[in-house]
């Protein structure tokens, strides 16, 4: 045991419930048998910001997206990312960004929303905005430079989007395929009221990071046993419940695919989505 270090994880980002969240303390917790590495789990809820979370020295295995850490918003090391069981995954460790509508909207395809209302979560948001700025390139053109005829930008959370788009404020918005998924499994009655129009291309999924200063050893534990899970006794029924085939062990470079839908939307003259 390397009882000197007292690390913290968590799973905020795809703790989309209480029941969820509950799963991922149960999951982190075997990691953590099987690296042998303590870690006590803190609680993070939303709405407070993740910045200054992701910022800490002492974050041991914390879900964290590639696109900041591409961005070096923090100074971390990426440990390895969930496999999601949706179809579109494939056994990778992707996700997609879905494009939802209100269910009772006249919207059929993407173009159908097109000079309404527009919502996405934060700048530094693969899934909530990098990915539908990426994904809206494909339908500027000279003479429509301008998709949207408003938009509400820093709605900050996947959850406020869906709950946008419920109550009308804004016509479309992004939510993180996985975390759709997870509250589709958990609280189908949560979304009953949206739709999906389109769908991004997928891209690296979020992953667990350890802060900059965790020595090497440690992160090289932990990324085994995320890895080694799927073999073990209890993951079986945390997987069931966290639409979860496993983790993939994953670097700075995994994420470089993010920086590039980035470049191509600034060298586009696009630096928003709108």
């Amino acid at each position: 045991m390397i009882a000197q270090l007292r690390l913290i994880s968590n799973a905020r980002m795809y703790s989309v419930l209480p029941e969820a969240e509950a799963a991922w303390q149960d999951l982190l917790a075997g990691v953590c048998r099987l690296a042998q590495v303590p870690l006590d789990y803190l609680p993070y809820p939303a709405p407070q910001p993740l910045e200054p979370f992701w910022q800490r020295t002492d974050i041991g295995a914390v879900l964290m997206c590639g696109y900041p850490i591409r961005l070096n918003i923090a100074e971390v090391q990426p440990i390895a990312a969930p496999v999601p069981g949706a179809d579109w995954a494939a056994g990778r460790a992707v996700y997609r960004t879905d494009l939802i509508v209100r269910a009772d909207s006249p919207f059929k395809r993407l173009e159908d929303t097109f000079g309404g209302r527009l919502g996405w979560t934060v700048a530094h948001s693969h899934s909530g905005f990098n990915a539908l700025r990426h994904h809206l390139l494909r339908y500027r053109t000279r003479e429509r430079p301008r998709l949207y005829g408003q938009v509400f930008g820093d709605l900050i959370t996947a959850r406020a989007v869906l709950d946008r788009v419920v109550d009308g404020t804004v016509d479309v918005g992004p939510l993180d395929g996985y975390w759709h998924h997870l509250l589709r499994l958990h609280r189908p009655e949560l979304v009953r009221d949206v739709r999906v129009v389109e769908s991004t291309d997928v891209a690296p999924i979020p992953c667990f990071v350890a802060a900059r200063d965790v020595p090497c050893d440690v992160v090289a534990q932990l990324r085994a046993a995320f890895v080694a899970a799927p073999a073990q006794d209890w993951f079986a029924p945390l997987g069931e419940r966290l639409a979860l085939k496993g983790f993939a062990p994953v670097n700075f470079e995994t994420y470089a695919p993010l920086t590039r839908w980035q470049d191509e939307a600034l060298a586009a003259g696009y630096p928003l989505p709108a």
